[in-house]
């Protein structure tokens, strides 16, 4: 396992940016082991619901994690609002940067991580792999 460490700007939207830093540098399976900053907005989707909800921010990020693979990121993110409530659940798109997102990932080289469908979820489910 190798880590490494990237901050993001103000403006940059958080979940492709993830997904674009383990395109570009070729990581098989990677994983966050930390995320905190700050974000504009944010969309989560929330446990049983069809839809996701828009949060408005400014908002700190208290924790972000998941796994970035072949197939995308999956990511759980818990905000704070500028009164102290706390949001969580599955982070969708549109979410920009409002001063910093600072975030400690590993890498996994010995692993490709892939997502398929899931039968029994409905879900396309992390899949591991050995890499070749």
């Amino acid at each position: 396992m190798t880590s490494t460490v990237h901050r993001l700007l103000p403006g940059q939207d958080l979940r492709p940016t993830l997904a674009a830093l383990r395109e570009t540098h070729h990581w098989p399976a990677a994983f966050l082991l930390s995320g905190i900053g700050s974000l504009r907005h944010a969309t989560l989707h929330f446990a049983g619901q069809s839809t996701g909800t828009r949060l408005e921010g400014p908002l700190e990020i208290l924790s972000l994690s998941g796994t970035l693979s072949l197939d995308g990121p999956h990511l759980h993110l818990t905000v704070a609002n500028a009164e102290g409530q706390c949001s969580g659940g599955h982070l969708l798109g549109d979410t920009p940067i409002f001063t910093t997102a600072e975030l400690f990932i590993a890498i996994l080289p010995d692993f490709r991580f892939t997502r398929h469908l899931d039968p029994a979820t409905g879900y396309p489910e992390l899949h591991i792999t050995p890499s070749l």
